[in-house]
Parts: structure tokens; sequence; C-alpha cells
């Protein structure tokens, strides 16, 4: 039987069918987008650099560019306390390689202080909580007062002789003072400074008669340079355990940490930012990280994505009230 000629072609054309279709699909594969990230990564940061904000975002941006294979930079972009940190990220493309680090005042105190055109809390998504340092009632070293419980009493029984220090307006310490105020009941005069150090120098040296320092008074503190009376969180810290909370003394409702996040632009992946919040959480569990927090007088306080979005509520509700309340606002 003779072979069909016609077959030998067919076959071929067959052949090189598949062939073409086995480069399409190469060329597909090819084509599909690497997985992230596929380049550097942004971490925008709304303080000048040396500050708590900025070395915390250096730390974590350390240990994510080891754990995910590619540079994380740090980008300052101080200004309006955080707000123009906050707008960079806000216009940012979601593709997973821009993200801010901020204390949370930025979404729960910000848009009640200033004018501004951005919404934080619509405009960005939460990925994790980063941190926390507390608060500390710190007095000036000529104070007389045993206490806080006495420094409270002598205020109240003097109105408008004590003055406070804060690092600025709107500022946590700032806002910390005013929550102090209004729960204690009294009245003292606010004196802003630009930044927590010349704030605290001013009480060391006796010109303002008490500060809420976010930790940077501690070796002061040590030294008898200034006196801390009490703590401004729910719990005592682990820097001064002997040192009593305001709550403890009878005064609930004062309590206000600094909590410090993660922020990406909307339409961000959630494979993503869920990837970040591991290996967020994973760097804070280091122990180098923990002494590098200790040395800025804070802790490496992680909160998952539920966790750190029921945080930004609550304070939000707090601080919102408390600045509509004691009418404060920055031009």
């Amino acid at each position: 039987m003779t072979p069909n000629k016609t077959l030998l072609p067919r076959r071929r054309l067959m052949q090189a069918a598949a062939a073409v279709c086995a480069l399409g699909a190469a060329g597909a594969l090819h084509a599909q987008p690497a997985s992230w990230p596929t380049k550097p990564i942004r971490i925008v940061v709304g303080f000048a650099p040396g500050g708590t904000t900025d070395v915390m975002a250096r730390v974590m941006a350390q240990s994510l560019g080891e754990a995910l294979g590619q540079s994380v930079v740090v980008d300052n972009k101080p200004g309006a306390s955080g707000n123009v940190a906050a707008s960079e990220v806000i216009r940012a493309t979601p593709d997973g390689h821009t993200f801010l680090i901020a204390p949370t005042s930025v979404e729960t105190a910000n848009p009640f202080l200033f004018k501004q055109t951005i919404s934080p809390a619509k405009e960005l998504s939460p990925v994790a909580g980063v941190g926390r340092s507390q608060m500390y009632l710190v007095v000036k070293p000529q104070s007389t007062v045993k206490d806080a419980r006495e420094f409270v009493a002598f205020a109240q029984a003097n109105p408008g002789k004590l003055s406070y220090a804060s690092a600025g307006p709107g500022t946590p310490p700032h806002l910390a003072g005013e929550l102090f105020k209004k729960v204690t009941g009294v009245f003292a005069t606010h004196i802003p400074y630009r930044g927590a150090a010349p704030a605290l120098q001013d009480v060391m040296a006796g010109q303002a008669d008490y500060v809420f320092d976010p930790g940077i008074a501690f070796p002061h503190v040590r030294a008898g340079k200034v006196r801390m009376l009490a703590v401004a969180g729910a719990r005592r810290s682990s820097f001064f355990p002997d040192v009593p909370t305001l709550a403890e003394l009878g005064f609930k409702g004062a309590e206000l940490d600094i909590w410090f996040g993660l922020w990406a632009p909307n339409g961000t992946p959630a494979d993503v930012t869920a990837r970040m919040a591991k290996e967020l959480a994973r760097a804070l569990a280091l122990p180098t990280t923990k002494a590098r927090y200790e040395s800025l007088g804070a802790e490496p306080v992680g909160l998952d994505n539920a966790e750190f979005r029921s945080l930004l509520a609550s304070e939000t509700k707090q601080l919102s009230t408390l600045i509509r309340d004691s009418r404060i606002n920055i031009d």
C-alpha cells in the first residue's frame, strides 16, 4: 500500500502549529509580571533625619530590605506634622513600592488640627503598627512637690501659675498636656517649642514647670536633672517600673501613648500589604530592633492590621473630642 503523500505535509503543519503555540505560551509566561517587589521600596517619613519616626523607619528598612531582597529607601519629607509626607504617599502609584511610616496622629489628630485637603483615614490604607513611645509627666528640678497627686493639688490651688512646655502645637506632648488639664481640671499656660529636646531643656533650666516627655528625658531623670512623677499611659513603663501611671493615681482618662505605624496608598494589592505586615512583625521581634528602639525610649510593640485599625478608630474618637472641647487649632 502506497503511503498517502498528503499526510506528511499535514503532520508538518500540525507540528509547526504546536511549536508556534508553545512559543506563544512561553512568551505569555514571560510577559506575566514578576513577583513583588520588582524595584526598590520607598518609605516616606514626615520628619527630619534623627528623630524617633526616622530612626524607626530606618530600622524597619534594613530588616525589610534583607527579607524582601530589594533595597528599602527612607525618604524624608518633613512639614506640617507629617501631612506633607502623607500627601506624597496618597499621590503615589499603589503598586506596593511606596509606604508611609508616621505617628498615628497624622490620621487621628491632624485632620482636626489643620485646614487640609487630604484625608489620611479615607485615602491611605493602614498596614500595621510598628512601635510605641509612652509619655511621662516630668517636672523641673526646683519643684518641691513629692508626687503627682501633690502636683495636681498645687496646680488646682494655683490656676495659671504653672506653665508646661511641649514639642510644638498639635504634637502628642501638647495633646497630652491638654488632656491632662481636661482630666484634672487644672489650668496651666502652654509654651510650645520646636521639638521635644528644647522643651525639655527649658524644663531642666526651670523656665517651664513641666512637660509630657516622649522618652528623651531618661538620662536626665537618672542624673537628677529633672523629676519624673507619673506615666501618661495605661500601664507602667518597663524603663521606670516604680513610677505609677496617672490612672493608678486616680486621674483616669489622661492616658495617651505615641503609636507609630505603616500605611500604603489606597489600591495597593492586599497580598503585598499582608506580606509587609508579616515582615514587619518579624523585624519587631529581633533583639537588634528592641535594642535600637530602647535607645529612643520606645518599644517595638507591633499591631496587626485589625489591631492597628482598632487603635486608629479609638484614638481618633479620643483626640477629635479633645481638640474640639479644648479648642485647639493650628493655622
